[in-house]
């Protein structure tokens, strides 16, 4: 199993180091276009190999795509990240054009792989993945809703007073301040959740989820990395080992949700070949509202994207 990550940025670097401690994969290809910065990043996290247990070779490129040939799984978080005071929507222009070019290189030498997109805004720049590509929609999937619900289930442990991993919950929708938190299906160790928050907790928690990578930015100064690259890694291992996981993603919907050419997260199945079933929530008139508003914001962005490629 070959695996390439296209930036050695933040959230490059985090994906690259979690999928080796995950060992997993044979080799892992980190490439970035800034002179050493990805072999050195690489050096130093083999050099944790002996101590970490770590099996998977780790190699660093500078700008060579032909050391990415016959990857299994190409993750692309090449762009640049989010200032405080950005939107994802104001990335468009700069990361839509960023994305189009290491879809064309990574194809080039591994036209068969998988394509996990980071790169924000992540829907949208799904979308330009999979049309300018002409992939199918099974090898072209996003990151969002994984991490989305990992910062919702994150908000609600902390206001129960629980450990993270013993609540379940989910976010669906355009990985922006429009995305849609589950909570009525969300749950504390099979109880739902709305047994110990108040309905004003539980909005409070919505918008926390809802605007949690804008905070992340205030308080760092940039895109938060931990989280998006382990969820890069996660979603990349449930397809690697065939697992069969469902895990909210971005996938291009058709008829699914009574949408059509569109991309946005939702609960999908994933397997060897990537996107084995999109899976239909029985979502109440809320949600679904919640939901038409999302994927509306998303179709909004994907129309400037011809003015964002010009």
């Amino acid at each position: 199993m070959k695996i390439s990550v296209i930036g050695a940025g933040n959230v490059g670097a985090t994906a690259a180091n979690v999928l080796a401690l995950k060992n997993f994969a044979d080799e892992v290809v980190l490439l970035d276009i800034k002179e050493g910065v990805a072999e050195g990043k690489a050096m130093d996290m083999m050099q944790t190999a002996k101590m970490m247990h770590i099996d998977t070779r780790i190699v660093g490129v500078t700008n060579d795509y032909s050391k990415t040939e016959n990857s299994n799984i190409v993750i692309i978080t090449s762009g640049i990240p989010r200032k405080p005071g950005m939107s994802r929507t104001d990335l468009i222009g700069v990361n839509s054009k960023i994305v189009k070019s290491v879809m064309d290189e990574a194809l080039k030498h591994s036209p068969n792989a998988i394509f996990i997109i980071i790169s924000n805004p992540v829907d949208t720049l799904t979308y330009l993945a999979l049309k300018n590509s002409g992939l199918p929609r099974e090898r072209v999937i996003g990151m969002s809703g994984l991490l989305d619900g990992s910062r919702f289930e994150y908000y609600l442990a902390k206001a129960i007073g629980c450990p993270v991993g013993d609540v379940d919950a989910m976010v669906i929708g355009a990985h922006g301040d429009l995305m849609v938190p589950l909570t009525r299906s969300a749950t504390y160790k099979g109880v739902p959740v709305t047994e110990y928050l108040s309905a004003e907790k539980l909005a409070e928690i919505e918008h926390a989820t809802q605007v949690g990578g804008g905070t992340l930015t205030k308080l760092l100064g940039t895109s938060a990395w931990y989280a998006p690259g382990t969820t890069a890694a996660t979603i990349a291992e449930a397809i690697a080992k065939d697992t069969g996981k469902t895990l909210s993603c971005i996938a291009l919907l058709d008829g699914e949700y009574g949408e059509k050419d569109v991309c946005a997260g939702v609960p999908v199945v994933l397997g060897k070949n990537g996107v084995k079933k999109i899976l239909e929530l029985p979502l109440n008139a809320k949600e679904k509202a919640m939901f038409q508003s999302s994927v509306d914001s998303a179709k909004d962005t994907n129309a400037k994207l011809k003015d964002a490629l010009k």
